[in-house]
């Protein structure tokens, strides 16, 4: 029997959907939300079988210039039931080729690199693309396991600085949406000294806006004054690292270790069941990160299913016109 896929209007339907099956927080409504208020256009869609609910997309839909029309992209969607990964992309591929008539639908699926899921792809006229956005090797936590458990995946090192950080004169809770002016000067100190590129503060101030408690921020303050801070995306199912920074201070202190520490055991108290550090690099953001746990993980990496007789011209320009945007970022930095 052929999929349906239908439009959903309604912000608690689609949240319920995507919680319903194990979504992640990028697929979450406030999510799209804000990509919306951001150069973006959201359709968000329901997968049925009959009457039931078999999968859900948020998809992002960028403009391209004419002949192209635009880019549709799945930031770590769908959700699909169990077994039925490919039915429900495949759907959401065609509906987007007859609704959007766009170029190309890029996915890049909260799967496992070693799944079912991802091994069948190449057989349904997805291909591997080089243009990644979200980094596929990467750190999951099972927060289903214990606290002594979690704390004895941890390098000995990580312990000890957990400890350490801990009897510092400082204070680990929640940062407040009046805080978040401290948070963005932290964070500003902190792209500028590591030499990476941030958004408007508007950005930030519309993710907290439209995600509220699935949003939470963390900050370790020593007195009223903010020296690191960490924050999140959280579905009903997976917490997602989104931004974090930290003063000179905090980095004397250790404070990103019972920081993380924290947040940890924040979004296990939530049942939430599955911690992703968001990527892994050869940096030193990610030895730190290693320190957490004994593992890591890979996604399926980014998928790219040409709609258009066009899609060769443009997955060939894509990878060339990034380039050249690097380039001329980096002669503006200078």
């Amino acid at each position: 029997m052929t999929l349906s896929v239908v439009p959903c209007h309604v912000r608690d339907e689609w949240d319920a959907a995507v919680d319903s099956q194990q979504g992640h927080p990028m697929q979450l409504w406030g999510w799209g939300e804000t990509k919306a208020a951001h150069n973006w256009r959201v359709d968000r869609v329901l997968v049925k079988d009959g009457d039931r609910l078999v999968g859900s997309a948020q998809l992002l839909l960028r403009p391209l210039p004419f002949p192209f029309r635009s880019l549709a992209y799945l930031a770590r969607g769908p959700q699909a039931e169990a077994g039925r990964e490919n039915e429900v992309l495949d759907a959401v591929g065609r509906y987007v080729k007859t609704t959007h008539k766009s170029v190309a639908l890029t996915a890049e699926p909260d799967w496992d690199e070693g799944s079912v899921a991802v091994a069948t792809l190449p057989a349904t006229g997805w291909t591997r693309s080089a243009s990644t956005i979200l980094i596929p090797r990467t750190l999951i936590l099972d927060l289903t396991r214990s606290e002594d458990e979690l704390l004895g995946a941890m390098s000995k090192k990580t312990r000890q600085y957990i400890r350490k950080s801990s009897r510092e004169a400082l204070e680990y809770r929640a940062v407040t949406a009046a805080e978040l002016p401290q948070v963005m000067a932290v964070y500003k100190d902190t792209a500028e000294r590591a030499d990476f590129g941030i958004h408007q503060d508007g950005y930030y101030a519309d993710i907290l806006a439209n995600l509220g408690t699935a949003s939470p921020i963390y900050g370790a303050f020593e007195g009223d004054k903010l020296v690191s801070f960490l924050w999140l995306a959280a579905s009903g199912s997976t917490a997602f690292e989104l931004y974090g920074g930290m003063t000179e201070q905090g980095s004397v202190l250790r404070a990103n270790f019972s920081l993380k520490w924290l947040a940890i055991c924040e979004m296990k108290a939530r049942g939430i069941t599955r911690y992703d550090f968001n990527g892994l690099l050869n940096d030193g953001v990610s030895k730190f990160k290693f320190g957490f746990a004994d593992h890591e993980n890979m996604l399926a990496g980014t998928w790219d299913l040409g709609l258009s007789p066009l899609y060769p011209v443009f997955a060939k320009a894509l990878p060339l016109a990034r380039r050249s945007l690097r380039k001329v970022k980096g002669l503006l930095k200078r």
